[in-house]
This record gives C-alpha cells, sequence and structure tokens, in this order.
C-alpha cells in the first residue's frame, strides 16, 4: 500500500488526511504503483516562494510543488520513498486537485512535456474523485 504522511505547517482549511491518502492513492493506483511513501506537506506563501526559487529558478509563490525521491524503480527490498508533495493553499484553487496533481508528477507525468496525458488523467482522477 501506499503510505501517505500529511504535515501542515500552517492552519489551512483542507480535505482530512484520510481524503489526502485516498486521492494520492488513487493517482498511485492508475499508474500502477502499489507501494511506496508520500509526503504531503501545507505551507505558506512565503515558503514556497522560497522552494520555488531554490528548486526551479522561478520567483514568488506557487500553488504546488513536486519532490521525486526515489523514483519510479526504487531499489529492491527497500521500501520505495515516492517523494514530497508541497503546497501552499493561499495559491491553490482547488486542494484537491493539487495533490493529484502533486501525485502525478511525483510518478514521472510532466505536463509542460507530454501531450496533454498528465492533465486529461489529473481530470478524469478529479472526476472519479466527485
Amino acid at each position: 500500500m501506499v503510505d501517505v504522511e500529511v504535515i501542515a505547517a500552517t492552519q489551512v482549511e483542507r480535505p482530512g488526511d484520510d481524503e489526502i491518502a485516498r486521492l494520492c492513492r488513487a493517482a498511485c493506483a492508475r499508474l500502477g504503483i502499489a507501494e511506496g511513501h508520500i509526503a504531503v506537506e501545507f505551507v505558506d506563501a512565503q515558503r514556497i516562494a522560497e522552494l520555488n526559487a531554490g528548486h526551479r529558478g522561478k520567483e514568488g509563490p506557487t500553488d504546488v510543488l513536486s519532490f521525486p525521491i526515489d523514483g519510479l524503480e526504487g531499489q529492491q527490498g527497500v521500501p520505495r520513498e515516492l517523494g514530497d508533495i508541497v503546497i501552499c493553499a493561499a495559491e491553490t484553487a482547488d486542494i484537491r486537485e493539487a495533490i493529484v496533481h502533486g501525485t502525478l508528477h511525483l510518478l514521472g507525468m510532466d505536463h509542460e512535456s507530454d501531450d496533454g496525458e498528465m492533465l486529461a488523467l489529473q481530470d478524469e482522477l478529479m472526476a472519479e474523485a466527485r
């Protein structure tokens, strides 16, 4: 099973931990990932702006950032660390969508380089989650 850890560095209105885990697991299941660990952290605009500048070279806050760790292969016999998703609720129109979006990025999808597959899958997952 994919283990999902939720860290709330700031007090924000957000889905409950069970729903966050369900959204992450649904995205993983669609891509055939049955095991691993994902951390989802909620931060303020200042913190996500720092991360955005440090890791992407872009100024200002953004809605969601993903930091893959082990990739899809992982190491044999070692629990796979899929990575971290960092969300700024103040910059996000739909937190649930940001969770799915971040998870798909952790799993190797990239809407900036594919032919619309990631965003199409995101739309399907969101429709199923409603």
